[in-house]
């Protein structure tokens, strides 16, 4: 960091500001250029306000369009009494003093507005992006555990998402956990946490009793190395309709008077419950099926994940929580008075136990049934106190389906009312709404991997229908994949995360609008440019950024510059899409500029000036793309 902070004293002596910039709580001007501004007019607005600067500078923000500035305060944001927030307004911008840095500010009702001076961003910004590269727009002091001192560490944070259940399809709702949790994961990483990903799989319960069963009736050795996941849904999906038939031959048999014992001893069912209770018991022939079924589904899955960038440095499942951590959650819920029995099994009665209407809303769950079957609630507070044990977090993201709201809400008040405050504080869930219309080509079973298939195929006959471009693309068929992948993505992150989306295979492959091959293809235009332009490192290095002075480049520049701005108002939405938004903003950015700042053919200073511009604005669409998990393409 000293590097960082040293090179920045440069950078302020060729603004003509003072050294050294007056310093503020969440002000990283090494990581963000940005932030210099911001440092360098709160200091100025102390002098003109009267207010204090821990008021003034977290209330300056960065603005949507352009034509309102570059940075904005809202003068009712600093609590000045007795005079009208207009008037104030008008009577600031009147004292404003001449700075290097940015114009005279202007003023819109209650808000002041700030325009940068933008050769002078463009001295600091062009060239940190491109000395910083991959790391542009990350700030790695958000997840230390003190800023003022890295010593410290960093804070950990764990991820919990996808998690679908072995032997069946990996359906809509696990894709959209996979690609959510896969940004949140990624963005965390990125502003210096520590992150651990974690894949809670459905791999424990009596249907792996049944799924044995159907292995010993319909198994193939052979198509279960070949492709797990899918035989073995087959195979569950005619077990289970052996398992209808058998139920309805006794109902049939019981009507007509018949003594069903026998048959009700032998059937599937029971032969699936005495098999999971071979299993519980840790019966060695049961338990080596078991996890042969579960290894061969994981590896499988893992080249799945690949596709999507996506690794877990932990693939946990309720299979994983003994029994042992759910006697001693039991044993804790009864004595801490959180648990009742009632007609003989073991429930939470929130009316009892949080008053008024949130605790009628949190409803009764039951967390043991007669029988003594725990049930997913104390599998769930087990595996949170252990995974608090071992990994000692600050904080736990759960990326789950809105479906599962209340279940969510039912466990972090029962972990705080059965005395773990501290972990009820630290845990939090990360909610999505439904995809519609999800249905592959060859029918209704939504695997993840037919669907990419699909979306893929279909890409590849988008692509062929410019041929000229198609034959210029190396692997044809390995680009149409990623393009298919980019689609199915960005569709999944465009809107909030809580709305609900029609899967839509024709409008996400589309080169037109905001999709994924648009961000593709803007990114493989950059490319090909700096290709073209065949222009050496140090060249660029060296070029002359005053030479950018037409409009086009000018709004380019200050578009480029609000990109660490996003990604650390991201971190507060935790929504894919703020990001998502911006890089379709800054790519029309782009587009538009491509006629009036040509490369090719442009006297060799003035394309080295624009090919900085160019090359900066290539790195953060690609820093972007892989924040939301895209592969970016090259050609």
């Amino acid at each position: 960091m000293a590097a960082a902070a040293s090179s920045l004293s440069d950078k302020l002596k060729s603004l003509e500001l003072e050294t050294p910039l007056p310093k503020y709580p969440n002000c990283y001007p090494e990581v963000n250029p940005v932030d210099i501004y911001r440092a360098h007019i709160t200091s100025i607005l102390e002098d003109v306000t009267g207010v204090d600067t821990s008021i003034i500078y977290p209330a300056l923000q960065w603005t949507q369009t352009l034509d309102k500035g570059d940075l904005v305060l809202p003068v009712p944001a600093l609590r000045v009494k007795d005079k009208k927030p207009a008037e104030l307004a008008a009577e600031w911008v009147e004292k404003f003093p001449e700075t290097p840095l940015v114009h005279k500010p202007t003023t819109n009702g209650t808000f002041v507005q700030f325009f940068f001076k933008v050769d002078k961003l463009a001295q600091v910004l062009i060239p940190a992006i491109i000395k910083n590269q991959k790391s542009f727009g990350l700030n790695p002091f958000n997840g230390m555990k003190d800023p003022e001192d890295p010593s410290k560490g960093r804070k950990k944070m764990i991820v919990e998402f996808s998690s679908p259940n072995i032997a069946k399809p990996f359906h809509a709702g696990h894709l959209r956990s996979t690609i959510i949790g896969g940004f949140l994961a990624n963005l965390y990483q990125g502003a210096g946490w520590d992150v651990v990903r974690i894949n809670y799989l459905g791999d424990w319960g009596k249907q792996y009793g049944l799924l044995a069963l159907a292995y010993e009736r319909y198994g193939d050795e052979k198509a279960l190395e070949v492709d797990p996941i899918n035989h073995l849904f087959e195979i569950y999906v005619k077990i289970n309709k052996d398992k209808e038939d058998e139920k309805a031959k006794i109902k049939a048999a019981e009507e007509a008077g018949q003594d069903v014992t026998e048959l009700k001893d032998k059937e599937l069912d029971e032969q699936a419950r005495r098999y999971f209770k071979a299993m519980t018991e840790n019966d060695e022939k049961a338990l080596a099926l078991w996890k042969r079924f579960r290894d061969l589904s994981i590896k499988r899955y893992m080249q799945t994940y690949a596709r999507l960038n996506i690794h877990f440095d932990d693939y946990s499942g309720e299979s994983q929580v003994s029994q042992e951590r759910m006697d001693a959650a039991a044993k804790r819920l009864e004595e801490t008075g959180v648990s009742e029995v009632s007609e003989g099994a073991v429930i939470v009665d929130f009316s009892k136990l949080v008053p008024g209407k949130p605790g009628k809303s949190l409803e009764r769950p039951i967390i043991k049934k007669k029988d003594g079957t725990a049930l997913y609630l104390t599998r769930d507070i087990s595996e949170m106190v252990r995974r608090d044990e071992t990994y000692k977090f600050d904080h736990m993201i759960y990326v789950v389906a809105s479906q599962q709201d209340l279940h969510l809400k039912q466990l972090f008040k029962i972990i705080e009312l059965m005395g773990y405050k501290e972990l009820a504080a630290k845990v939090q869930h990360i909610n999505f709404g439904m995809v519609l219309g999800m249905s592959t080509r060859k029918g209704t079973v939504k695997f993840l991997d037919d669907i990419l298939r699909d979306v893929g195929e279909k890409m590849h006959e988008v692509m062929q229908k410019n041929q000229t471009k198609y034959e210029q693309v190396e692997n044809p068929l390995e680009t149409a994949d990623i393009l298919g992948i980019s689609s199915v993505m960005v569709q999944d992150l465009s809107g909030k995360r809580i709305n609900n989306y029609t899967f839509d295979i024709n409008i996400m492959t589309s080169f037109e609008g905001d999709t994924g091959p648009y961000l593709q293809y803007a990114h493989a235009r950059l490319c090909s440019i700096t290709r073209k332009a065949a222009l050496t490192p140090e060249e660029i290095a060296s070029a002359d950024l005053s030479l950018l002075t037409e409009p086009h480049a000018l709004n380019l520049i200050r578009v480029i510059s609000q990109y660490p701005d996003v990604v650390q108002n991201t971190l507060k939405t935790l929504e894919p899409t703020t990001i998502l938004t911006y890089l379709f903003k800054m790519t029309h950015t782009l587009s538009s500029s491509y006629d009036h700042l040509r490369i090719m053919g442009s006297e060799k200073e003035l394309m080295k000036a624009r090919m900085a511009l160019y090359d900066s604005a290539r790195i953060v669409l690609n820093n972007g793309m892989r924040i939301l998990g895209l592969t970016p393409v090259e050609r």
